[in-house]
């Protein structure tokens, strides 16, 4: 029998290893001729697939830098509605508080009087000769109606006229004994004029209480007579009170009467004028006869029912042409 070479052996080995490793080798696999496709090579090439792919991943996040992203958010604003302006702006640091209402509150005097546009101020010197405006009467006896005498006592009529600069005011007062000792904030305790003033008259038309847009001012014709120191001093507001010395005042006298001009300026009053404004107002002498000491023994005016501190009982200015 004929030996096989060692060789020989080794090659045929070889040959029979390589045959037995074919069949459990995946590329060398065929596929069924049925087309089915076998699910454990597809899951073997998936689980490649995905370690591949997180092979590639991880490498380049290693070679990426590292970012932080910080997310900012921008708040939705939510639209604000226009308020409606309810606010009532106040005219001073009190507001008056009213209880009337325009159907129940009493109505207020029909005394309306018209104070003329000048074009020409008169000289202030206490007479009203000067005067183109009508004379109205002052002879309603509102305090101390016990010691009125008549008319020879005390009466008065006064003119009234206006321009842009001054309110302009004379009054003839008839009187049979003149006396004035007092000053400042006593005046009224002599023989005075009065003038009272609501510059706000439609916002508080129904407000029968003092409130700071309502003025009284009083004028000495002179002291102790009408020859002497002449004198405007405004009680109210009590915020404004004080002498007012840019009042010009002129004053006459004669026997049974004396005469008062005033030239008052508007900023007296806070007011700037026009053609039409209405005001309330109300305009009033003071009377002492008693020589031994200063007191306010009457007073008459030119509205019935004045009341000093109830706005509602004055009368009403208009600045005409």
């Amino acid at each position: 029998m004929r030996k096989l070479k060692p060789f020989g052996v080794f090659v045929g080995s070889m040959v029979l290893i390589g045959s037995m490793l074919a069949c459990n080798f995946p590329l060398m696999v065929s596929q069924p001729e049925t087309g089915e496709t076998n699910l454990t090579l597809t899951a073997l090439y998936a689980l490649d697939e995905s370690a591949t792919a997180t092979a590639l991943l991880t490498a380049t996040a290693t070679l990426q830098p590292t970012m932080t992203t910080t997310m900012t958010f921008t708040p939705t604003e939510t639209p604000t509605p226009t308020p409606t302006n309810t606010e009532i702006p106040p005219t001073a640091t009190e507001t008056p508080t009213s209880t009337a209402t325009p159907d129940a509150a009493p109505s207020r005097p029909s005394t309306q009087v018209v104070a003329n546009y000048i074009s020409s101020a008169p000289y202030i010197d206490g007479e009203w000769e000067d005067w183109d405006t009508t004379a109205y009467p002052m002879k309603n006896v509102v305090y101390g109606a016990g010691n009125w005498n008549g008319s020879d006592d005390l009466e008065g009529s006064y003119k009234i006229a206006w321009d842009y600069t001054y309110l302009y005011v004379a009054v003839k007062v008839i009187d049979d004994v003149y006396k004035q000792g007092a000053n400042g904030y006593d005046l009224y305790k002599g023989d005075s004029i009065e003038i009272l003033l609501d510059t706000n008259l439609y916002d508080d038309f129904y407000y029968n209480v003092l409130s700071p847009d309502d003025y009284q001012l009083g004028i000495s014709g002179g002291k102790p007579d009408v020859h002497g120191e002449r004198e405007a001093y405004l009680w109210f507001p009590t915020s404004l009170a004080g002498t007012k010395t840019k009042v010009k005042i002129g004053s006459v006298q004669s026997d049974g009467l004396y005469r008062v001009e005033a030239a008052i300026p508007w900023t007296v009053f806070g007011v700037n004028p026009y053609f039409g404004l209405h005001m309330g107002f109300a305009i009033s002498v003071s009377d002492n006869d008693d020589a031994s000491q200063n007191v306010q023994q009457t007073m008459i005016s030119n509205v019935s029912n004045r009341h000093l501190t109830q706005p509602m009982t004055w009368g009403e200015l208009i600045l005409g042409q």
